[in-house]
């Protein structure tokens, strides 16, 4: 198993700074924007990680980049750093589209045909397909992701796309568009998920034509956001499905939950547990440098920053998650004792 080394670096100071326990709703706007700000004057230097290369695309970004946003559920912003760079969403695009799904197909249908149960194996595996019953195991997985797309509404691949891209460019509250370069570049190396997609088939998971699932699969992960973006997409599921910036309805409540129940046991992978026990909020990560992390009622921590750990997660979108998680109350099983009523 690989270990989350990255949280090794930030101490566990409850001693000295004991973390906030959650109410319900974001601290003092003052608050919240001074803590965002000591997170990114904290971390900014750091300079452990690698840029991800296996997309040729990935790899020219700046290891320089640094967003943080927070979205609270009412729709006010904090943020700080590079929070207007656009990069391509990549994985943390899977949540949005099983919430899509949900709402195309139904609850229990969606959780019959895609799984919902974490591998405990990379999220490229072809051995979690193998093992498990279920082939698919969950939407966040590679192979799981591929056959959610494979469920969106339409009869046609371009139709498929066209929901793909509506329905989450109504969770960002704009009209996202692709990047071409980052296509390319993914088009040309997905062989295997290509091999993914078609195994899913001769079980009878996948819900398409495998090539077609697949081309859009990596046009959706080839969408272009801002951190800012990833920010309200994350507040929107922490709002009940309502756009807390936009106003407008994208999914139902019971979508919400149910997305989140998924990130929270299988959005890092097969780290999920130790993202869990350190952060205490469902999260999903991308190998562009994205991260989101949902706090239900309260609203979502987004943060940006290409360089990578060993797991394929952005080292200073971690560190940030944790400190920020600490101060401003997100972590949803930090509790503490009742007043006493007695006289």
């Amino acid at each position: 198993m690989t270990n989350l080394s990255m949280y090794e670096r930030l101490p566990f100071d409850e001693a000295t700074t004991p973390p906030r326990v959650s109410t319900g709703d974001l601290p003092d706007p003052g608050d919240v924007q001074r803590v965002v700000t000591e997170a990114y004057e904290r971390y900014r230097t750091t300079t452990d990680g690698v840029v991800a290369d296996y997309i040729p695309a990935l790899a020219a970004a700046s290891p320089d980049l640094f967003g943080i946003s927070v979205v609270g559920a009412r729709g006010r912003s904090f943020e700080i750093g590079d929070v207007d760079v656009r990069f391509s969403i990549q994985s943390v695009s899977k949540p949005f589209v099983f919430a899509l799904v949900c709402e195309d197909v139904g609850y229990d249908p969606a959780r019959q045909q895609l799984g919902v149960n974490s591998t405990g194996m990379p999220f490229n595996s072809l051995l979690a397909v193998e093992l498990n019953a279920t082939r698919t195991m969950n939407p966040l997985v590679n192979a799981g992701a591929i056959a959610t797309t494979s469920l969106v509404s339409g009869a046609t691949a371009a139709a498929k796309l066209d929901r793909v891209c509506r329905g989450l460019s109504a969770f960002a509250g704009r009209e996202l568009s692709m990047s071409e370069d980052v296509y390319a570049s993914e088009a040309a190396s997905n062989m295997r998920n290509q091999g993914i997609a078609h195994l899913l088939r001769s079980y009878g998971k996948l819900y398409f034509d495998p090539d077609g699932a697949t081309d859009v699969y990596t046009r959706q992960c080839s969408l272009e956001v801002t951190v800012h973006d990833l920010a309200v997409m994350g507040a929107t599921l922490a709002n009940g499905g309502v756009n807390p910036q936009s106003g407008e309805r994208v999914v139902a409540p019971g979508t919400c939950r149910r997305v989140l129940a998924v990130m929270a046991t299988a959005g890092l992978y097969e780290l999920s547990g130790d993202w869990l026990y350190e952060i205490g909020v469902p999260g999903k990560s991308g190998v562009s440098g994205g991260i989101v992390t949902v706090a239900p009622g309260k609203g979502a921590l987004a943060t940006y920053s290409p360089p990578l750990d060993a797991a394929g997660n952005s080292v200073r979108g971690q560190l940030v998650t944790k400190y920020l998680s600490e101060r401003i109350g997100l972590n949803l099983f930090a509790s503490e004792p009742r007043a006493s009523d007695a006289p």
